[in-house]
This record gives structure tokens, sequence and C-alpha cells, in this order.
């Protein structure tokens, strides 16, 4: 199995060379020990699949001379999860990094009512992605936005399906249940610490969402979003 890496510069098909960034030159010169000639493959994000040979070992910079080729088929679900902004941001890390793994087509940051608001570091985030990426073998890196607050993330959703977990007491379907498998684009909505409003809730119900549970015991925000996610891609 080659190794693979991450260029987002790379378009197109072959007869084309890219020069990978400082920190996965290094790697691939101290740590994997390769030269010129050696083979390895990079991935574009986006689906595209490239083979190519190192013709330039330089540990700031490696260029890679492609000579084959594939772009990779979509996804065949379009899953996005919309998780609060949590007071500990390795706890969001975690989840990007294992929504990531899940395929998650989109993750998007969200402002509730009850988020404690922090520094977004976007560059950190993407990076964490495209770790998860490559560790998983995948070449689609999930859309990663800018955090976007509650009210217009319901407002602008066009998904097939609309869900929200909450743990206001009222009669709902579980996740499982709720699932329409006859739909290829979903999106859910996790809350922050201390859930949603009532008047979130309120909201995201008279926007079209469904209100679902994620089971009787209290889950912390990631957990319950990547359980979420997990049921969604899986089912």
């Amino acid at each position: 199995m080659l190794p693979l890496f991450f260029s987002e510069e790379l378009k197109g098909e072959t007869n084309q060379y890219t020069i990978l960034d400082e920190d996965t030159s290094r790697h691939i010169v101290q740590v994997l020990r390769m030269r010129k000639a050696g083979i390895l493959q990079v991935t574009n994000g986006n689906g595209g699949l490239y083979t190519g040979e190192i013709v330039d070992d330089n540990k700031k910079a490696v260029k890679v001379g492609i000579n084959d080729f594939r772009q990779l088929e979509p996804r065949e679900k379009e899953t996005t999860i919309c998780l609060s902004l949590l007071k500990n941001a390795n706890r969001f890390e975690w989840f990007l990094e294992k929504a990531t793994e899940l395929g998650v087509f989109q993750i998007i940051p969200m402002i509730c009512d009850r988020t404690e608001r922090q520094h977004f570091r976007v560059n950190r985030m993407r990076n964490i992605l495209v770790s998860a990426m490559l560790q998983s073998r995948q070449c689609w890196l999930p859309h990663l936005p800018e955090p976007q607050p509650f009210q217009q993330i319901v407002e602008e959703a066009r998904q097939e399906q609309k869900l929200i977990a909450h743990c206001i007491d009222e009669k709902k379907l579980s996740v499982a249940q709720a699932m329409n498998k006859n739909v290829s684009s979903h999106i859910m909505l996790v809350g922050p610490e201390g859930d949603f409003t009532q008047q979130e809730v309120a909201f995201a119900i008279e926007a079209g969402f469904a209100g679902t549970s994620l089971g009787e015991t209290r889950l912390r925000s990631e957990t319950a979003a990547l359980i979420a996610a997990t049921i969604i891609q899986l089912g």
C-alpha cells in the first residue's frame, strides 16, 4: 500500500507536478526515508487520487511527478452534522477527526444561545480533517465552513431530511427510527452543553426539522454528534 499525502493544488489528470508542503516533505524524507524515484500517492481532497514519483527529495519541498490519475466517485450520502462549538475545544477536534473517518460530507460549527463563544482556529481544524482523511485513506475532505449562527443554519438548510437531536421531554423518534433511507442528503443539529433552548427547538421544528432522541442517557455533545453521524452514515 503506497503512502498517501495531500496536495490541494492538484487538478485535472496526469502530466503535471506538485510540490508538497514543508511538514509533509520533512515527514517523507526524514521519517519515511523516501528518496528520488520513490512512488507515492497524493489526493486533492476532492476525489482525485494521483500516483507519482519523487523527482526532487528536498526535505522542505518534495516535488512529485504525476503519472497516474483516478477520479473517485462522490459519496453516496451527503451527511451534514452541525455541532455547537464546545467549551473544551479538544472535544470538538475529537469529533472532527471521527466524523472524517466516517466519511461525513460536511461539518458546520454552530453558535447557539447556550454556546460559550471561543476563537475558532480554522487552520488547525482543517489540518485535523486532512490528517484524519489520510489516516483513513479517503480522498474526500469534509467541508468545514466558519462557525454559523443556529438561525442561519436552520433557515438555509436545503437537505432532503432535516433532524435535530434534543433532550426536551416530548414525544420523538430515535434517530434510527426517524432516518429516511430513501434520500441521500441529511442534516443533523446537535447542541452545546446544556442543550438547545426550547425556543431554538421550536424554531427548527417550524422550519421542517424533526425532533429526535439519541437514547435515555445524557450524552456529551460530541458523543451525541458522533452517534448521530454513525447512524446516518451506516443507516
